[in-house]
């Protein structure tokens, strides 16, 4: 096992902190990182342990057991994630803009990021080169204007044969339906411009410089049925000035918007972000 995480979600209440942390010392286990957070307007209270494992005498099935009865006692909805168990598959779903996509395929071969890629869909065939070097699998589904059900209900069915556990949006620029938003709550990342609503639909830099923007930025979420209105995992910004081009705004765009989602779902895959009603708790 070696090197372990717990997650923890529950009521808040005196004595969480005490118990769980006696209870990992009185299984041999050494917590090398520690967060918490108590949210003082919803009651909430979060965890992120990563426990060193090396001296516990326990298997991960004997310690889930046992900290079972810790996690009823405080109406806890809670994780124990070892290295025995099999790393996450990451779906990337992608159009036609290429630089978040290829952003992630970079740290993924770099060891930046610990999962297996599933493999990728598109509505378009123009990254198949780039991800079948990469040794992936690539999906091309196209989706009419006039039905898109059908492209839908053959992506669900791509994503559950490759029995991919989180879906990635690198500019997938096509709208989730409710059914995979709801089966996949809190396992679809997004990335978009922080631009929303001001400057919605197509070329959304070229509007912002035609308005005389300060600020370029973007944000990653998870998705849900409300359209770009899900919880949020990180954003970040860059001020611009009147000597920037549209040009130059579309190439920091891209920079931030590749950072961001990439910052996103390395998080997210270290179980460092925590959803809270229609917030986050990002443990980074």
């Amino acid at each position: 096992m070696s090197l372990c995480r717990l997650v923890v979600t529950c009521p808040d209440r005196v004595g969480i902190v005490a118990r769980v942390s006696s209870f990992i010392a009185e299984q041999g286990g050494s917590i090398t990182e520690a967060n918490q957070h108590s949210d003082l307007e919803t009651g909430r209270f979060f965890m992120r342990y990563e426990v060193e494992t090396r001296n516990m005498t326990a298997d991960s099935d004997a310690f889930r057991q046992a900290f079972a009865r810790i996690a009823d006692e405080f109406d806890m909805q809670w994780q124990w994630r070892d290295g025995e168990q099999r790393r996450r598959r990451l779906m990337i779903m992608v159009s036609r803009e290429s630089h978040c996509l290829v952003d992630l395929l970079y740290r993924w071969t770099a060891g930046e990021l610990d999962c297996d890629i599933a493999g990728v869909i598109s509505n378009h065939d123009d990254m198949r080169s780039v991800v079948e070097w990469h040794g992936i699998e690539y999906h091309h589904i196209p989706v009419s204007a006039d039905e898109k059900a059908p492209a839908f209900s053959a992506m669900e069915r791509v994503i559950e044969d490759s029995q991919a556990d989180t879906i990635v949006l690198a500019r997938y620029m096509q709208i989730i339906p409710p059914s995979l938003c709801e089966r996949y709550s809190g396992r679809i990342i997004n990335i978009h411009h922080s631009f929303l609503p001001s400057f919605a639909g197509a070329r959304p830099y070229h509007q912002a410089h035609t308005r005389g923007v300060k600020l370029i930025g973007a944000t990653c979420h998870y998705v849900t049925q409300e359209l770009d209105a899900g919880p949020i995992i990180e954003q970040d910004i860059q001020r611009v000035t009147h000597c920037h081009t549209t040009g130059d705004l579309v190439r920091l765009g891209r920079d931030i918007e590749k950072s961001v989602l990439a910052r996103g779902v390395r998080w997210h895959l270290q179980d460092r972000v925590l959803i809270d009603g229609n917030k986050t708790v990002v443990f980074s």
